[in-house]
């Protein structure tokens, strides 16, 4: 509620305005949380981490139930690395990492142990090749049979898979190719977890949008 409703075209409000954080951080994420009061929904669910260099950790939401205004850490970050994705998820979701050389890994999320809030994580997926990086993670509840797989590559082509395409596997592997990368379609940019009641929107650097 302290963050101001606005037009399509405003430029919002600056989010050190409403945190007290330092003006060269920036915002990786955000996770709608009704109620950090809940012990049972507190004990059952946790933050999922995942890094540009392929790292993922997982921390009890109960870890995160008494925030300060100045933050509190919530992994700590190797160098030449960086935050990338966080999710909340139910501790039997299914992981799956995309990266830039268009690979995609699967793996179930009791594969990582839970962490304390300064641990460093493990390893997700393994990259490719100099240049590869950690597009984007989604969590998926593996009951929801009608949840796809949707990526974007830099160029604008974008394909949808079943979940079930890519094999469950245990984390720290390759993966598998989810999109043909060419210089035509250009390096993969996004990985989402999507159904087809749903609206997609993509932006370009240009400010652009389309729906």
């Amino acid at each position: 509620y302290d963050v101001p409703e606005a037009s399509k075209t405003s430029t919002g409000r600056v989010i050190q305005n409403i945190l007290s954080m330092p003006k060269e951080d920036k915002v990786r994420a955000y996770i709608i949380v009704k109620d950090l009061k809940d012990e049972e929904f507190l004990d059952n669910n946790f933050i999922m981490f995942g890094t540009r260099e392929g790292v993922v950790k997982k921390t009890p939401l109960r870890a995160f139930a008494r925030p300060r205004m100045g933050g509190i850490i919530a992994i700590t970050i190797r160098d030449n690395d960086q935050l990338l994705e966080a999710r909340l998820t139910n501790g039997h979701n299914e992981i799956f990492m995309g990266t830039k050389n268009g690979q995609a890994i699967r793996f179930n999320e009791e594969a990582i142990r839970s962490m304390g809030r300064s641990a460093a994580g493990v390893r997700g997926v393994r990259l490719s090749g100099k240049g590869d990086a950690v597009v984007g993670m989604v969590c998926i509840d593996p009951a929801d049979t009608e949840v796809t797989i949707f990526v974007v590559s830099e160029k604008g082509n974008g394909k949808r898979s079943g979940f079930d395409d890519y094999r469950l596997t245990n984390r720290g592997g390759k993966g598998v190719k989810t999109m043909q990368i060419t210089d035509k379609t250009g390096a993969l940019v996004a990985i989402k977890a999507v159904n087809d009641d749903d609206d997609l929107m993509i932006t370009n650097r240009s400010g652009i949008v389309i729906r």
